[in-house]
Formats: C-alpha cells, structure tokens, sequence
C-alpha cells in the first residue's frame, strides 16, 4: 500500500501543479536559470541542466523560453540573480515538509512561506529539522501496457534503476539522481513512453494520519505548490487511497 500511496500523492499533487502551465512553466524556466548559473550552460557537460530541459520540454516550454533561461544563468542576459533554498518544517499533526525554493528575494519569500505554514496549522522549522528524512530520487511511472516489465527491468537496472515496482496499472521505476537523466534518454530511446518522471524527494519513512489531518496537510501543500517561488513540495504522510479519493 506504502508504494501505491507514494505514488498516488507525487501524481495527485503533480495534477494541481500542471493544471497551471503558466506558473509551471515560469518555476521550470527558474529551475533552468539556477542549472545553468550553477554549471554553465552548455547540456551535455551539466546533467542537471540536461535534466532541467528535459522536464520543461516534457510540458511543452517553448524553444525560446529555454534559451533565454539558460542565457540568463549564464549571465548573458540579465534576470539571472536565483538562488537555491531549502525550507523545513512541520504541517499539522506535526508531519514533515520539506520545500525546494527558487527566488530572487529571500526576504520577500521567507516571511509569505512563514505565513502559509502558519494559517495552515503547522510551522517552519531549523535547518535539517526534517531534511534527514529524506533522500532526493528519480521516479518514472510506466505503463503497463506500454512495455514488458522483464524488458524494462533489463533496461532499467543496467543502466543505473535500484528498484522497478509493479502497480496496478504501472511499472514504477526509481533511481539515483545521478542516473535519472540518463535512465530517461535510454528508455525513450526504446521507444516507450514514460507517464510520468521527476526528480523529487522521498521519505525514508511514512507516517498516516486521520482523516481531518490529512484534508488540513493537503490544504497546506496545494497552497506551498501555488506559489510562485516554491519549486517542489515533499511529505511524509502516506495519505491512504480512500483520503486521495475524498480529497480529489
């Protein structure tokens, strides 16, 4: 149920994100800008880049707005000045979240996260209060009917997968970051096609919560993704099929 629900939660909320390609896609140019500012902007010596591209290409970011992200990284262009922050902290019921932020004002960002967290029931906490909970990992969902998982089990292990997961209706692929780009391009190269991937951050361990909490957790995380400096939200509740039903 815990590998069910994992992925249940990362699809359900990556719907209310995608929902909004506007947003989406101004958070995805940002992701560019930090990868190229961090690594320079040429893809194939700067992974993390690659990666960047590949997920903005996945949801249709036009040619241009790539370019001039990566420009902007590079210092070509101005707009550039993005940092990379880390904020932890508690949601109610005192369960752990964890938010990837891209700004370029941190003290315009800290005190509206502070806000969210705070008339959602829960707070932010200190540096690596919750971080050591998780571990950053790529995840893929295949479809069953997409391919043979004795054949994506070859591709996926030999080139990088830890563990490839039979669902109801998909394989789930999960792998270290270091490979997730190259795990990508290798199996689309196969011609399968991927449901959906990412780069994201897993709990090392779950905890459920009642029902009510989880309406007040979800809450707070739908109004976290909605803003515009917040990159990603990660959880460790395992929120049951049932409570992703009510909340749909």
């Amino acid at each position: 149920m815990a590998g069910h629900s994992q992925w249940a939660n990362i699809k359900h909320r990556k719907a209310l994100v995608d929902s909004k390609r506007s947003k989406l896609w101004s958070k995805l140019s940002k992701a560019i800008i930090v990868a190229a500012k961090l690594g320079g902007g040429d893809p194939s010596a700067n992974i993390r880049l690659r990666t960047a591209i590949i997920d903005a290409k996945a949801v249709s970011l036009p040619k241009d707005n790539i370019d001039r992200a990566i420009k902007k990284g590079t210092g070509e262009l101005d707009g550039g000045d993005v940092e990379e922050i880390l904020y932890e902290g508690y949601g109610p019921g005192g369960v752990a979240i964890l938010c990837d932020i891209m700004t370029d004002n941190r003290n315009r960002t800290a005190p509206e996260v502070r806000k969210l967290f705070d008339s959602h029931g829960g707070n932010l906490g200190s540096t690596n209060c919750v971080a050591y909970l998780f571990e950053r990992k790529g995840l893929l969902s295949i479809k069953q009917s997409a391919v043979d998982l004795e054949k994506l089990m070859e591709i996926a292990l030999e080139n990088g997968a830890e563990d490839v997961t039979e669902g109801e209706e998909t394989f789930e692929i999960s792998c270290p970051t270091d490979a997730y780009t190259g795990l990508v391009e290798v199996i689309e190269a196969q011609g399968i096609a991927i449901e959906s991937k990412q780069v994201t951050r897993v709990p090392n361990l779950t905890v459920e919560v009642d029902s009510e909490t989880a309406v007040s957790v979800m809450k707070l995380l739908e109004k976290l993704e909605d803003h515009d400096d917040v990159q990603s939200v990660a959880t460790n509740v395992n929120f049951t099929a049932e409570q992703l039903a009510n909340l749909g």
